[in-house]
């Protein structure tokens, strides 16, 4: 395997993974907000996990598209995405942020949510969500 020896070149690489993982997250909150739940779910590994804040878990990616639909059924809107952190070492990445979205009330009221977020990706000729874990800074709304 070929390693580059200057710095520049790793600096490079990691901007580049960096970047892609960034762009994929925004791919993800772009899709979930437009109810395109099935190109979520292909952003996943065919075993990943979906752990959104006062759900069950959801694996792989017929279970994922299910969880999300539930979610924009439930009021769920405006998924955003923050990342503040990418790290990675050759073909994992670990990305951690913030993130909000709307939730719509029965009554029609309209609260904001926030909260982390955490993902963990792993290039298998593409970058893929091995696991997705959201956790809410809110007490649960019932």
């Amino acid at each position: 395997m070929y390693r580059p020896s200057s710095s520049l070149a790793t600096s490079n690489t990691f901007l580049d993974v960096e970047s892609t993982i960034r762009g994929l997250t925004q791919d993800y909150s772009t899709a979930f907000n437009t109810g395109n739940y099935d190109q979520v779910a292909a952003l996943f590994t065919t075993n990943g996990l979906c752990m959104a804040p006062h759900k069950e878990s959801a694996q792989g990616p017929r279970a994922i598209e299910h969880l999300l639909r539930q979610l924009s059924e439930a009021g769920h809107r405006d998924l955003r995405f923050e990342t503040q952190r990418v790290d990675h070492s050759g073909d994992l990445a670990v990305e951690s942020g913030r993130y909000t979205l709307a939730v719509q009330l029965e009554n029609g009221a309209s609260i904001a949510e926030r909260g982390k977020f955490l993902h963990a990706w792993r290039r298998l000729g593409a970058w893929l969500l091995m696991a997705d874990s959201w956790s809410s800074d809110l007490p649960a709304v019932r």
